[in-house]
């Protein structure tokens, strides 16, 4: 098991997290996309708050990978405190892939993590090694379980070939991508219809913030 960690060397330091606001700021969102906002369709979400820095440690852990046109994966997993969710964990299973899949194996240990720092599971994270910014039907699925158990879930989709857009934060729109994927039971890639309600399948999530001060830790389990 390989841990590392930032800035701190020991996840125990992380005991309060401050909220000096010239540290914390919102994910800028794609103009491709668009957020469905209003609060008469969806329960409010509460904030979560990300380290940028260890999106850019996984895209360097899944760099091998992806010069090999395959795909990484890793959970992430946060901390609840007044309100607002800490992402302080990422978790890169052992797993197999594909240049437009990958499985995780042995989830098992995945779960004894989570249990053992009492972490919400509140979303995953996978590279697109030679594709596009955007969320796969296969994707969609796999993103559909985190969001049912954690509302706040999300999923990150890094894609260092788009040079339009590296990297993007999304979830189901809520009822409507909801609705869809509780009632799809195709598997593999497969095409979905749109939400009655009008609005895509999923959104950029506009309650996830970067700050510069958290702490995390990774285990590399591979």
């Amino acid at each position: 098991m390989v841990t590392q960690s930032s800035p701190s060397p020991s996840l125990s330091c992380i005991e309060t997290v401050p909220h000096r606001s010239s540290h914390v700021s919102p994910f800028e969102a794609s103009s491709s996309y668009h957020n469905h906002g209003d609060p008469s369709e969806s329960k409010p979400l509460q904030d979560v708050h990300i380290s940028e820095r260890l999106m850019e440690d996984f895209a360097e852990l899944a760099r091998e990978n992806t010069e090999k046109d395959l795909e990484t994966c890793g959970a992430l997993g946060a901390f609840l405190e007044r309100g607002i969710f800490y992402v302080t964990t990422l978790i890169i299973p052992k797993q197999e892939s594909t240049s437009n899949s990958c499985q995780a194996l042995n989830e098992e240990e995945v779960f004894a993590i989570q249990n053992e720092h009492a972490l919400y599971p509140v979303g995953w994270i996978h590279t697109h090694p030679s594709q596009g910014c955007f969320m796969s039907s296969v994707d969609l699925h796999t993103h559909y379980s985190y969001q049912a158990m954690v509302p706040e879930a999300f999923a990150i989709v890094v894609a260092p070939t788009d040079s339009s857009r590296r990297h993007g934060i999304f979830r189901l729109t809520d009822p409507g991508g909801m609705d869809i994927l509780r009632g799809c039971e195709e598997t593999g890639f497969h095409p979905h219809k749109e939400p009655e309600d009008g609005t895509p399948l999923y959104e950029n999530c506009s309650n996830v913030y970067k700050n510069s001060n958290l702490r995390f830790e990774i285990f590399d389990l591979r």
